[in-house]
């Protein structure tokens, strides 16, 4: 086998062993599954392209996650920031509801967790790596400088030593620590919400989850109530409209939501947590369920404390593997 040949197949072993960490390394710096997606196919484009002049003087995973911030931060530094409704604008009433369309670029985006969340055999390791893909906590970082947001992924999440994120990063130790104190003092003004852990799902969560199901899918909203946290939040990206309390988002379903009566609901998980993906009647009276939302649930102390509708499902529902309509055979299923 040629030299050539050799240099190729070790660095897509390499990239193979790796994709799916570095994959989730850009997802938490970028907030996008798409970006982070063309994030991990540009690192390996310029590994390629430098592979020659890697001695070895670091392991090939620190070279590629090394490669990875560099090209996180060219495109953080273009301005790109994505937020959650809550990020954007006031809370909303059901009875003054209006729903305003932003770009695409302007939200967080939702990803499965084939995606993201290599397997290991510890389970503490499992719930930090869930728990920092959650939707609150990569808003979270998206509030930190592209620096502070690497330095506190690597260090917290990945729990690099602060002297390899220094070497990563061509800066000092004590530079690192400032970094990171700084990045901690910024998260702390808007603490994270705590959720249950996910993995795996207790009786009890996937109780809830059957109950939250069987209510949505009846449309019996003194079902859904009785699964919903009183401060419970929706929202429904790329609308900037955010609803909390049960009462809200009850009277919003039975009013604007109206046609998402007679709903199936197709169980999956994505950022950490239990999801949906969410299919209604057709409008055009077809009799088939079309896609309408991939719901991410967010559970608290035995109750749902949030449900997240991201409606661009001709994005989602390929990526999650999910059909592009189901029929009255999938329906009753």
């Amino acid at each position: 086998m040629s030299d050539l040949a050799t240099t190729q197949n070790e660095l897509d072993a390499g990239m193979q062993k790796y994709r799916t960490e570095l994959t989730g390394y850009c997802y938490r710096m970028l907030g996008s599954g798409f970006e982070a997606e063309d994030a991990v196919q540009e690192t390996l484009v310029r590994a390629w392209r430098a592979y020659e002049k890697f001695e070895g003087r670091s392991s090939l995973r620190s070279w590629l996650y090394r490669i990875a911030t560099n090209v996180c931060l060219d495109m953080l530094n273009a301005g790109n920031k994505r937020a959650l409704p809550m990020d954007f604008s006031e809370r909303g009433r059901q009875a003054t509801a209006q729903l305003n369309p932003q770009p695409d670029a302007t939200w967080l985006e939702p990803i499965p967790d084939s995606r993201i969340l290599p397997s290991t055999a510890d389970p503490a390791d499992t719930a930090v790596v869930r728990e920092s893909v959650r939707l609150a906590f990569v808003a979270a970082l998206q509030h930190l400088p592209p620096k502070q947001r690497a330095v506190l992924i690597l260090r917290e999440v990945l729990a690099w030593k602060a002297s390899e994120v220094a070497e990563l990063l061509d800066t000092s130790v004590a530079s690192v620590n400032s970094a990171l104190q700084r990045a901690r003092a910024t998260l702390s003004e808007s603490p994270v919400n705590e959720s249950d852990p996910a993995d795996p799902l207790d009786e009890e969560q996937q109780d809830l989850l059957r109950r939250y199901m069987e209510a949505f899918q009846g449309y019996d909203m003194k079902a859904l109530a009785a699964v919903l946290h009183d401060d419970a939040v929706m929202t429904m990206p790329p609308f900037d409209l955010w609803l909390q309390g049960h009462d809200d988002i009850l009277a919003f379903l039975v009013n604007q939501g109206a046609g998402c009566e007679g709903s199936k609901l197709l169980p999956t998980f994505a950022n950490g947590t239990p999801a949906f993906a969410h299919y209604k009647p057709d409008p055009e009276g077809s009799g088939l369920l079309v896609p309408w939302a991939l719901q991410i649930i967010e559970t608290s102390n035995g109750r749902i404390s949030g449900f997240h509708c991201f409606l661009d499902t001709k994005r989602w529902f390929p990526l999650f593997g999910f059909p592009e309509q189901l029929s009255e055979a999938d329906q009753v299923q």
